[in-house]
């Protein structure tokens, strides 16, 4: 999901990544490995999200890697509450919560929670 406009507020978004990249070269953003599941753009400078899950279950192939879940700017007008990431059974790794935010989703369907960002 891409954000593009100023004053956005998102309340509870979820969300499970693609199953079936095939490796990772298949799904790369640029350099990125893989795509945010809520990216705001880089131009945005108000925007408040709550509640947000993002999980990856890579079962065509676990060895694909996400750098993060959430994708934004960092400025006085976006803020972030309450984001958490899982890896369902370990398939997969969503390396980020937000940007470079947040740790590595563990291999037991963990959460990796960030109560607030930035």
């Amino acid at each position: 999901m891409q954000w593009n406009g100023n004053g956005g507020e998102t309340i509870f978004f979820q969300n499970e990544m693609p199953y079936d990249p095939p490796n990772q070269a298949a799904w790369m953003n640029g350099s990125s490995r893989g795509y945010a599941a809520y990216e705001v753009a880089p131009g945005v400078t108000s925007h408040q999200a709550y509640g947000m899950g993002s999980y990856c279950y890579f079962n065509v192939n676990p060895a694909v890697v996400a750098d993060r879940a959430f994708e934004a700017p960092t400025g006085s007008g976006i803020h972030f509450h309450d984001l958490l990431t899982v890896s369902l059974g370990g398939v997969g790794v969503i390396e980020h919560v937000i940007n470079t935010t947040g740790g590595a989703t563990p291999s037991n369907t963990t959460p990796v929670d960030v109560t607030s960002y930035p």
